[in-house]
């Protein structure tokens, strides 16, 4: 379970896949329980934006 975890966090950091790009590879179907993965950065956030 802790490397399921791992990866789809990695998916988030270090890919640009949208969410549901992530769901489809994770099998998640809830989004409420995918974005317990995303734990994005402000700083992440900002970069993407400029």
């Amino acid at each position: 379970m802790l490397a399921e975890h791992e990866a789809t966090s990695r998916f988030f950091e270090r890919t640009k896949l949208s969410d549901l790009q992530i769901a489809k590879i994770t099998g998640h179907k809830d989004p409420r329980m995918l974005s317990r993965y995303a734990n994005l950065r402000g700083s992440d956030l900002a970069n993407q934006l400029w």
